[in-house]
């Protein structure tokens, strides 16, 4: 009985922690298929995950978020909040903003996790009308 309970308890933990997305994650950009940078994502007080810059791994052309249009204009891309007020809901992080510092636009975002993966899929609209990047895991 205490080796079934142990193993569920193993279980359910494994489980829990895969839908997870918090830490260090390595961007993947969909075109070029470089790795760009790496983000860190993390849950704050209200609940809600959000995620920045804490590495570049290609220099950008302007250190700045020149063209952003809200309150990161002119702001370091290193140390930007890129990812906003993402909520889980099932297996899947819904409800929140992702920033493009290259183009200084803002989609909707929605995250899923498979494995050592995130797909993290920006959009305007419907969720059917944009693109999808993967990011991985890093230490």
């Amino acid at each position: 009985m205490r080796k079934l309970l142990l193993t569920s308890a193993f279980s359910l933990l494994g489980v829990l922690s895969f839908a997870q997305i918090e830490g260090k994650w390595k961007t993947i950009d969909d075109e070029t298929k470089q790795a760009k940078s790496i983000v860190e994502i993390y849950k704050k007080s209200d609940g809600k995950y959000y995620g920045k810059v804490s590495q570049l791994l290609i220099k950008p052309a302007d250190p700045n978020c020149t063209v952003c249009k809200d309150d990161r204009k002119g702001k370091p891309i290193l140390g930007m909040e890129i990812i906003r007020g993402l909520k889980k809901e099932d297996d899947e992080f819904t409800g929140g903003t992702i920033t493009d510092p290259k183009t200084g636009k803002t989609y909707k975002c929605t995250i899923t996790r498979e494995g050592d993966k995130l797909n993290v899929r920006g959009y305007i609209g419907l969720s059917l009308i944009g693109r999808t990047q993967t990011w991985q895991k890093t230490n």
